[in-house]
């Protein structure tokens, strides 16, 4: 990620790179919708950190600058004609079906997000910072609390009036099958694990390539397409 370094901070840098995906593409492109939604949450963490609301500014940083980083990467793969991970494939393949809505982009995303990256992401900050799990719990739950506030916006801005989502809707069906608190535990859980299986190199990469393939599928079912 050299690009980030001209800016003011790595989470400077990050908010900026957003800020030129969400100009480059289109409004109802599905991975600009995910990508506002990310924007508005990194935005607000970079405020936070500058009112000194993260009592480790460090660590916050560091693990917010990972995990917007694969992310990023995955923008790039697709943009440089490489396959992104599984987690984020079904959103880049179905990013301009008419079919799928809004919200769904938005959740899916998140799902690829929080279910493979931030687990990566803790493991990547404590390997760099040089600290166990347990040190980065505080910045993993203030940025989760973030990512829960930010779910609940999305669903009210992008879910449909209670006129259009029906009990028999199927939207209804898939947004009850999806979880943010979840979605976060099992993140915590993995990133525990792989950090526990660091110095197991075929294990550890087994247990990736299997998180990320599950995730790939949760995504692809909560980018069903259905009618209007």
């Amino acid at each position: 990620m050299a690009q980030l370094e001209h800016f003011t901070t790595p989470v400077d840098a990050v908010v900026s790179r957003m800020r030129a995906i969400d100009a480059a593409l289109p409004e109802r492109d599905g991975v600009a919708v995910f990508n506002r939604v990310y924007l508005t949450v990194t935005e607000e963490v970079d405020r936070r950190l500058d009112a000194g609301e993260f009592p480790d500014r460090r660590a916050a940083i560091a693990l917010d600058v990972r995990f917007a980083g694969r992310y990023l990467a995955a923008v790039d793969a697709v943009a440089a004609d490489r396959r992104p991970p599984a987690c984020w494939r079904p959103l880049f393949q179905l990013r301009r079906h008419p079919g799928v809505r809004p919200l769904q982009f938005a959740l899916a995303g998140i799902n690829a997000h929080i279910g493979h990256d931030l687990a990566l992401a803790v493991v990547d900050a404590c390997r760099t910072l040089g600290c166990e799990p347990p040190e980065l719990e505080d910045e993993f739950d203030r940025v989760g609390d973030l990512l829960g506030s930010l779910e609940e916006r999305v669903r009210e801005e992008l879910m449909p009036g209670p006129d259009l989502l029906q009990i028999a809707d199927p939207l209804t069906h898939l947004l009850a099958s999806w979880s943010l608190e979840r979605a976060r535990d099992a993140a915590w859980a993995a990133a525990r694990a792989l950090w526990a299986l660091r110095h197991c190199g075929d294990v550890a990469a087994e247990f990736t390539e299997r998180l990320d393939a599950a995730v790939g599928f949760a995504g692809r079912m909560l980018l069903t397409p259905l009618r209007d």
